[in-house]
């Protein structure tokens, strides 16, 4: 069966005076796995810096880091003790100061993580509510509540912690006996904080224009959908246990205030023209979802679908549909991401091996020809796998201890870059990795691939510069051709044409010039595990 072709594409776009965002190509950097500039074995601003050049080689538009902020690192940086300063593990605000100004140089945005729904147990509030007591003010910016049960030595719900176990740690009284209990969603080291006590939002807000003082162009909020709590503080009706698990129904996520919240946040990010709020938001109903970027809340919004979609035609497109139409309602930006720093990588996800790497490869084309915006994880460029083969001694996520060392987390999938050389550590340090490094890997440096032009790499910066050069990515709509089955295609109002191939053998390719493909194609057919696009 050959491809059906769609309605003829609607007037082209006029060029884009839409905001930088809304099409725009970010690349995440998990900073402690990106490049070590001093030797320690972990990845810093520093690192990041004498490595700009090859950012913009890859072509990106901007960068989204990850947490850097002053931290004990019990959850990789999402346990932050100071929002205002600089953990000395990445370095210095001069450093982080470099990092934008060469960044901006080169035409690249910069974005940065911020963490409102908790900060970590030695943050300055935090001690001090330990220290004050119950019915403090101190322990008004916290969750604190008395425990049920005799002596209340019961936590006060039944409400689990996302990394396992429950969600409430119990305090010790400054005169020595058994307190209150306090809140953390995340790991104990991770107090949730009150939303509703106005010292938060107001310190929230000197943080977000503390940064944004000093040339970022917005943030990724990290747990947008929590923040705010339920009334109350009702049992659930089911406890699920399984860690890293999300549902539209939690009452510890997506209570109707956070909306209040982010109106709140987006009216400082607008005193500062061009920045963008992007928002972490684990919601599946799509009404739910689109409340999140409606005008006056978070610019983009990140929706999973994609990168928990099994390689098959089928779910991808209506992965695509739902994440569309989430959007379409309220006139957002769709938002398209394969993996994270919290998700297994894509080339594993796939099948590992050869087959995980083409189908990434296909993946990529897809993800880029769609509209809306675009975020990669660093190191899918290359075509990584996760590592699932860690010693165990070596594991540093939460989850893996919470669990009783039943639940791997999610190191697999933060291993460091490999740049250059033929052996560990791949140039990424000078010293031993924060996490071992794969000898296997010497194939996919960043040095191997630029030299190959049919390296991931390679396909990677040919597409992204396609996507922001040609005129026949216009457009914020598509429609879907007629596919043979086990594949899909679709149109772009400026004439782009995307084919996938996820079927068990070659199909023939849809009427068109091809600009660019996933793997070689034979003929004018395009292989398995293969996308191509077309004009």
């Amino acid at each position: 069966m050959a491809f059906v072709t769609a309605s003829s594409p609607g007037e082209q776009a006029s060029p884009s005076d839409k905001p930088w965002w809304r099409s725009a190509v970010f690349y995440q950097v998990y900073p402690r796995s990106f490049a070590d500039s001093t030797g320690d074995g972990v990845g810093d601003l520093a690192g990041l810096r004498d490595r700009l050049g090859y950012l913009e080689l890859l072509g990106v538009d901007a960068l989204w880091i990850c947490p850097v902020m002053r931290s004990p690192m019990a959850d990789g940086g999402y346990d932050v003790s100071d929002p205002r300063d600089i953990d000395p593990l990445f370095g210095d605000l001069a450093v982080l100061d470099e990092v934008i100004a060469e960044a901006h140089d080169r035409q690249i945005k910069v974005t940065m993580d911020l963490v409102p729904n908790h900060t970590s147990d030695r943050h300055p509030w935090f001690t001090a509510a330990v220290a004050a007591g119950p019915d403090s003010s101190a322990r008004a910016r916290y969750i604190f509540r008395d425990g049920r049960g005799p002596d209340g030595a019961e936590p006060p719900n039944n409400w689990p912690s996302v990394f396992g176990g429950p969600a409430w740690t119990r305090v010790t009284e400054p005169d020595g006996s058994p307190g209150q209990w306090y809140l953390h969603i995340f790991a104990p080291e991770q107090p949730d904080l009150n939303w509703d006590n106005p010292e938060v939002a107001a310190d929230f807000e000197q943080t977000m224009r503390f940064w944004l003082d000093r040339g970022i162009d917005g943030f990724r909020i990290d747990v947008a959908h929590g923040m705010a709590k339920p009334p109350g503080l009702p049992d659930m009706d089911t406890v699920d246990t399984r860690m890293l698990v999300h549902d539209d129904d939690d009452p510890r996520f997506n209570n109707p205030g956070v909306h209040d919240i982010h109106r709140r946040l987006r009216k400082i990010i607008d005193e500062y023209p061009g920045a963008v709020a992007i928002g972490e938001v684990w919601v599946d109903d799509n009404v739910r979802f689109g409340e999140y970027v409606r005008p006056d809340e978070l610019h983009l919004a990140f929706n999973f679908r994609l990168a928990e979609t099994p390689f098959d035609a089928t779910s991808i497109r209506a992965a695509v549909d739902n994440s569309l139409d989430a959007v379409a309602a309220v006139g957002a930006s769709a938002t398209w991401t394969l993996s994270n720093h919290d998700v297994e990588r894509e080339v594993t996800r796939y099948g590992g091996g050869s087959v995980g790497v083409d189908r990434a490869r296909a993946m990529l084309l897809l993800e880029l020809a769609l509209p809306g915006a675009v975020f990669v994880y660093n190191g899918s460029e290359l075509g990584l796998p996760n590592v699932d083969d860690l010693p165990d001694a070596v594991l540093q996520d939460p989850t893996w201890e919470r669990s009783g060392h039943t639940e791997r987390g999610r190191d697999g999938c933060r291993v460091p870059l490999p740049w250059e050389g033929d052996r560990p550590p791949f140039g990424f340090t000078t010293g031993r990795s924060w996490l071992p490094m794969p000898p296997q890997w010497a194939d996919l440096t960043v040095e191997a691939q630029l030299e190959r032009m049919d390296s991931t790499l390679s396909l990677y910066r040919s597409a992204i510069e396609m996507r922001a050069l040609r005129p026949e990515f216009a457009g914020d709509e598509l429609d879907w051709y007629g596919s043979p089955a086990g594949c899909l295609a679709f149109r772009r109002p400026g004439g782009l044409v995307c084919a996938l191939n996820a079927s068990d053998e070659p199909i023939p390719l849809p009427p068109g010039e091809v600009l660019l493909s996933s793997a070689p194609l034979d003929g004018n057919r395009l292989p398995v595990n293969a996308a191509a696009w077309l004009v």
